[in-house]
Formats: C-alpha cells, structure tokens, sequence
C-alpha cells in the first residue's frame, strides 16, 4: 500500500496481533517504582509482573509521546515514501492528540507531496484496538488512505466500551472514588460499571453489587447495543487487568448469548499504560454497535 496504518501501544492487542494485520504502533512510556519504561506491549514488564508490582506498593505514573517522538516515528515511513493514516488514544484521555498533530505539521513543511493523517480514535484500550483491526480490514479491501479515513470517523463512534471493577483501590487512590464510598463499595461488594461517551471519556454509569451481577449486566448493554442484536456477527474484544478468570466468564456468557460472532471472543491484556490508572481487577468489553449518544 502507498500508506501504513498506525496507532499506539494503548491500543491493548498483543504484539503478535500488530504484525499479523500489518499495523504499526508507537509506546507511550510509563513509570513502575523508580524505573521508567516504554509501554512494548509487555515485553520488558510482563504484565503479570506488572500488576504485582502495583498491589505490593509500587508507584505508577505514565507519560504520553511527545511531539518530537512523533515526528521521529513519522518520519521513518516518510522517507520510505509511505503516507501515514494515524489513530491516537481518545482526546478525552489524553494529549496526545495535540503533539501528533503537531508533528504532522513539521513534517508537511519537509515532505511535500507527503501526508500524515492523524485521527482522534475517541477509544481507549481494546477498543481502541477493535477500530484499529477493523480500519485493517477495510484497508485490505482498497480503501484509500482518504477512504479510510473517513471510514474512521464515521464509524468511531460505535465503538461500545463497557467495563467494571473489581478492586477500588486504585479508583479510591486515584481520587476517581472517595475513600468513604470506596469504604462502603468494598463492604457491599459493589463493582462501579463505566462506558466511554461521545467525547471519548470514562463515565461511571452504574454500582453493581458482586462481580456475578456485573459480568451479566456488561453483557446486557452488548444485547441493548450491538450492532443486530443478538444477531451481532462482527468482532468482539474483552481486555483485563490481571483478572482472567472473570474475563473468560464474560466471554463464555457472550459467546452462548451470540451464536453468529465473528470467531470467538478475543481476550487481551489491559496494557501497562491503561493499567497504571485502572490498576488489577477490571474487565472491559468492546463491540460494533449503535454510535454512542451521550
């Protein structure tokens, strides 16, 4: 192609999963203790070993890709006369927006005839990465790296993001839950439930009592908002901060409730840039549906 497809590390698939659809990425970087990492899909920090860090104490703070890191990176393809079509973790999440946009202006002033598209995902984790392994899809199918991109925005929208968790203490240290309610959450064994609005930000939406409730509450909103019901035949990701046992339950209640899915639920990881904020125990599901309302 006379383009690549590109996005970044919080995009939560797995290495393997990049290079097999041909989609390239650039890491943000994250702090684990004293020591400062790029985010390599786990390679360095296995995740694991990542989130027993964070439960035995370990401070954890992440750093988006700057403007000149961006242009490094976009450059490479420039050189290799490639346009670039590139997807960023959503606005409202991050910057990072900002400093790939910036980049891309540079470097237009040096490549003429050149192009870098960058594109607001409005996604955060595997469903960022669900958006990137679709807009593969349709790339492999011809589309123009213009075609592509307003593919992109027409349809970031239905991405349906929902998720919950089982352990609040890192929303109670984050300051996203108050230490009383997240007193009175962990005697109650209430698990937050959250989606991603219009503007690409977490929303808490519900407070579900016992993780059995919450895994059949999540997979209720894909029955509310997928893309044919029931009948929903495309693809879905579940993501997971070190819980897999709870994860695999969604992912079996998913699968007997939607028969024509497109292959099995795929499970990832919730890598270390997502995971220093949400911390071990979430689960989050991600899916084709109506766009997003609110």
């Amino acid at each position: 192609m006379s383009y690549v497809l590109s996005c970044c590390s919080a995009a939560d698939l797995s290495k393997e999963h990049f290079e097999q659809r041909g989609i390239h990425y650039i890491s943000f970087h994250y702090r684990l203790g004293e020591k400062e990492y790029s985010d390599d899909l786990g390679q360095t920090v296995p995740y694991k070993d990542f989130y027993r860090a964070m439960v035995e104490g370990a401070e954890t703070h992440t750093s988006q890709i700057n403007t000149d890191e961006y242009e490094a990176y976009f450059e490479g393809f420039l050189r290799q006369g490639q346009d670039v079509l590139h997807l960023v973790l959503s606005s409202g999440i991050t910057n990072s927006l900002q400093s790939a946009e910036a980049a891309a202006r540079n470097l237009a002033e040096k490549y003429p005839g050149r192009r870098v598209v960058v594109i607001d995902s409005l996604a955060a984790s595997s469903g960022f990465g669900l958006l990137a392994d679709l807009a593969a899809d349709k790339r492999d199918e011809g589309y123009s790296i213009d075609q592509l991109a307003d593919w992109i925005r027409q349809n970031r929208l239905r991405i349906h993001h929902w998720f919950f968790s089982t352990d609040l203490t890192f929303y109670i240290k984050g300051g996203r839950v108050s230490k009383t309610a997240g007193f009175v959450g962990r005697m109650l064994n209430i698990c937050p439930l959250l989606n991603v609005d219009v503007h690409g930000k977490l929303i808490p939406r519900e407070k579900i009592r016992t993780v059995r409730r919450a895994i059949t509450v999540t997979e209720e909103h894909m029955e509310r908002y997928a893309e044919d019901r029931l009948n929903y035949s495309g693809k879905c990701y579940i993501s997971h901060s070190d819980c897999p046992e709870q994860a695999r339950a969604l992912a079996d209640l998913i699968e007997s409730r939607f028969p024509k899915l497109d292959g099995r639920v795929q499970i990832n990881w919730i890598g270390s840039t997502i995971g220093a904020h949400s911390g071990p125990g979430t689960v989050a599901l991600f899916f084709l549906g109506d766009e997003r309302v609110d």
